[in-house]
């Protein structure tokens, strides 16, 4: 598979999805992306900047849930347009679809939404490339469906039906809880799609503060390494230049001024793993 025209795939360089949770500001939008593009350049990667134009699956009704379609959509193409970094957003809804695949450069299904078909169908025959996060309730295996009905929508609408990679975020475990099975990883790869892990969204704990969402960001490179071991195609990882007072998600956000150092370790694990891989095979 081929995003933005660049190879991905576990024996490809790694690639990541970075960015906020949501779209707070313009401001904050525009200063996190500047320096996303920056460590893109040193470090020689395919990044996409990734925020929320509107977090729909807040714990409370009075979250924060950003500045909606269309101005979200307008700083989006500022972001794009500006720093030159592809970008990526999330949709909840069919008929968001053609209006971001419109501004952005990839869309994402929720995991809450995996199983919602005429959302993955409406992502997927927009002809954008779509990462597909799997539910905290799903098996690995029960991503093959999904696959499926992704395909078969672009196939039916004209469009490449080739742009879809899938995300692991943990699977539900207990109240509050989430927990990764690494092996998750190899059976979703068995779909024959580029696997993303979110390492970030892996070490929340849903609704773990009451009124919203608790996390352990300490274990973010923990998790991180460890997928990047077991083969990963990319790495997605929310951050934020203060994630103790992020408006969404800042217990499992990464600190942005510690983003580059995680990443440059896992571009060299990575290789690692490549190296290995390419012996083991002789």
């Amino acid at each position: 598979m081929q995003l933005l025209g660049q190879k991905i795939g576990s024996d490809s360089p790694l690639f990541f999805i970075a960015g906020p949770c949501v779209i707070e500001n313009e401001a904050l939008a525009l200063s996190t992306a500047e320096t996303l593009r920056t460590i893109a350049d040193r470090l020689g990667v395919l990044l996409f900047y990734k925020s929320s134009f509107d977090k729909a699956n807040r714990s409370s009704g009075t979250s924060f849930r950003g500045p909606g379609m269309d101005e979200g959509l307008r700083i989006l193409e500022k972001i794009r347009t500006e720093t030159g970094l592809p970008v990526l957003t999330d949709i909840h809804t069919p008929e968001q679809a053609r209006a971001a695949a419109d501004a952005v450069d990839m869309l994402q299904t929720p995991a809450f939404l995996a199983r919602q078909t005429d959302l993955i169908e409406a992502a997927a025959a927009t002809g954008k490339p779509v990462n597909i996060k799997k539910a905290q309730f799903m098996a690995p295996a029960d991503m093959q469906q999904v696959v499926a009905k992704a395909q078969a929508a672009a196939r039916n609408a004209g469009v490449n039906d080739d742009g879809i990679t899938l995300c692991e975020r943990g699977s539900s475990f207990g109240y509050n809880n989430l927990v990764v099975d690494m092996r998750s990883l190899a059976i979703m790869a068995d779909t024959g799609r580029p696997v993303v892990f979110d390492a970030t969204h892996s070490v929340q704990r849903p609704g773990g503060l009451g009124d919203r969402s608790g996390g352990d960001r300490q274990f973010v490179p923990l998790l991180a390494r460890a997928a990047v071991a077991a083969g990963i195609s990319g790495l997605f990882m929310e951050t934020h230049p203060d994630p103790d007072n992020a408006l969404s998600d800042g217990p499992n956000a990464w600190p942005i001024d510690k983003a580059e150092a995680l990443m440059r370790d896992l571009i060299a694990l990575h290789q690692v793993r490549q190296n290995s891989a390419l012996n083991e095979h002789g």
